[in-house]
């Protein structure tokens, strides 16, 4: 009878890295999730109790050239170079948790966007930003700003609400109960609305004015002949 033959298992260096998932990067860019793909070239443990503050000030003081100064889109897979350069001091996990948060900061886009070059642990170009890495980086700017805009305008219509609010308490001849009512607020959390309003008031009533906007007086000094377009001229 015909024998069947088994297949030898994949020794682990000829095992392909599996793929992250990409839904596990929330708000990262597209550059981001390709560069936590690599895998780990040492799995020793790094120190135990390792931040991503203190991988990123250790990464800082091995390769400054890098790490310090303006932010640089870094290049792709670099944590294989890390940990080339220097075996046994960061762990995969270490080093991924530390680039998801450097790589997904507004800095770091914001550097994707502008740079044409991605840099090596040596602060020399290594490759080229992508259009697709520099076009997600923007999208995910965009996005940032829109929620920042957003969550602005909610702050500011809620703070109008409140000094609304106080304005009404203070000149109603109702009773507590009907006023809170009328104005659809929990009686036991008026006394917190209230005082954060008089303390916005205050606040504001307190804040410097915006310095005036220099604008070019047009005025001329008496005698001063005008010119053809009705300016001023200085010609005798």
């Amino acid at each position: 009878m015909p024998t069947t033959t088994s297949k030898p298992a994949s020794s682990p260096e000829n095992t392909t890295p599996m793929v992250a998932d990409s839904s596990e990067i929330s708000t990262a860019p597209t550059d981001v999730a390709v560069e936590l793909l690599a895998p780990s070239a040492s799995l020793d443990a790094p120190p135990l109790g390792m931040s991503p503050a203190q991988c990123g000030e250790r990464l800082k003081a091995l390769f400054p050239l890098l790490f310090e100064g303006a932010v640089k889109p870094l290049k792709l897979r670099i944590q294989l170079d890390i940990q080339e350069r220097s075996p046994g001091l960061f762990s995969k996990q270490v080093l991924s948790a530390f680039f998801r948060r450097h790589t997904g900061s507004t800095s770091y886009l914001l550097a994707v966007s502008k740079s044409k070059c991605r840099f090596d642990l040596d602060g020399q170009p290594a490759g080229e930003v992508s259009v697709e890495h520099r076009q997600a980086a923007l999208e995910e700017l965009a996005r940032r700003r829109a929620n920042n805009e957003a969550r602005r305008e909610k702050e500011e219509q809620d703070r109008r609400q409140r000094a609304s609010l106080l304005r009404k308490f203070q000149s109603t001849t109702l009773t507590r109960a009907n006023f809170c009512a009328l104005n659809g607020i929990a009686e036991e959390a008026l006394d917190a609305v209230l005082a954060q309003a008089e303390q916005e008031a205050t606040e504001l009533a307190t804040r410097p004015a915006p310095p005036p906007e220099h604008r070019r007086s047009d005025r001329r000094p008496a005698g001063t002949p005008l010119g053809r377009t009705g300016r001023p001229s200085h010609k005798a």
